[in-house]
């Protein structure tokens, strides 16, 4: 038999969870989002005269500041938030860990390193909050197998037993022909958006088993973020749904989701000349989130997602 305090803790738990579902459909969101729902893939942008970036980056951003993240993630209901390093600031985590600091229990990070980066710092950034390291070839075009395997095997020595895993942002044609490194890898790894697969080529697009087949024995995980770079049906991106089924399928405890904001446009036709930023592309993170239902579709499974998944990987 419940007791009593069992019984009022439970009726409490109700009007939290009624109050949630009715915020939540008042936001547009369609579904109820879970206590700890996290943001496996967001970017902050600082203010450039305190945290410059790297000379060398591809494209110059407008601020996207920690107050204006949480703004959008009270929208969704978010609680939890991964940040990704830019690849705007090159191996200079600064900002990132600024915000990560800002943001407090709730935050934690993925930095970029090279082999110039001493052991202390990897060690140091894990104290404040950074959970692994990221491998980005995509945002500059990178798409030689040879230089990936080189990085991804430089990136496996240079975590060595420390609890950080790998970032990648690549293609599937490039995850197949690193996937036996990632077979014998003792360094988790976690590809963005999809894997980089596209909706035009469907479940069937070469490499796209291979990224299905790293998921599917634990190897790797994936996040279900920036569908809108792998789609032009805008604004929920509907047909990247078989992409996001078949990853889900393949192992549930795998998958992750991001909204990858503030999306970022990183293409150099989009740098405004007289302000010489590129703005943000005009997407809508409601829908985006709302796909997630369709994609996942039981509130157990999205609160794996959302919730338990993240914790594994990121320790919450």
């Amino acid at each position: 038999m419940l007791t009593r305090r069992e019984i009022l803790f439970g009726a409490a738990a109700a009007a939290v969870a009624r109050h949630r579902q009715s915020t939540a459909a008042q936001a547009g969101v369609s579904f109820l989002m879970p206590i700890g729902a996290t943001d496996c893939h967001a970017h902050i942008f600082c203010d450039q005269k305190a945290f410059p970036m790297s000379g060398g980056r591809s494209y110059t951003p407008d601020p996207a500041s920690v107050p204006e993240y949480i703004a959008l993630a009270r929208r969704l209901h978010v609680e939890r938030v991964v940040l990704i390093q830019p690849s705007i600031y090159g191996t200079d985590n600064d900002c990132l860990l600024a915000a990560i600091r800002e943001l407090g229990f709730r935050a934690r990070g993925i930095a970029v390193v090279d082999d110039k980066t001493p052991d202390a710092e990897l060690d140091s950034m894990f104290r404040l909050g950074i959970r692994g390291v990221r491998i980005n070839l995509e945002t500059t075009g990178q798409s030689d197998p040879a230089a990936a395997r080189d990085r991804f095997q430089a990136a496996v020595r240079q975590i060595g037993g420390r609890k950080l895993h790998i970032q990648m942002f690549t293609r599937p044609a490039v995850i197949a022909a690193i996937k036996d490194l990632i077979d014998a890898s003792p360094v988790t790894v976690v590809f963005d958006h999809f894997g980089g697969a596209q909706a035009a080529g469907g479940v069937a697009q070469p490499g796209f088993d291979a990224l299905v087949s790293l998921v599917q024995s634990g190897k790797a995980y994936v996040k279900l973020s920036g569908a809108y770079r792998g789609s032009t049906q805008a604004p929920a991106y509907e047909d990247m749904a078989p992409l996001a089924k078949a990853l889900f399928a393949a192992n549930p405890q795998r998958i992750l989701w991001g909204s990858d904001w503030p999306h970022a446009n990183t293409s150099p036709d989009a740098r405004n000349p007289e302000t010489g930023t590129s703005p943000r592309l005009p997407i809508d993170d409601v829908p985006l989130l709302n796909q997630l239902a369709v994609w996942v579709p039981t509130i157990p499974q999205r609160r794996a997602v959302l919730v338990e998944n993240p914790a594994r990987l990121y320790g919450w």
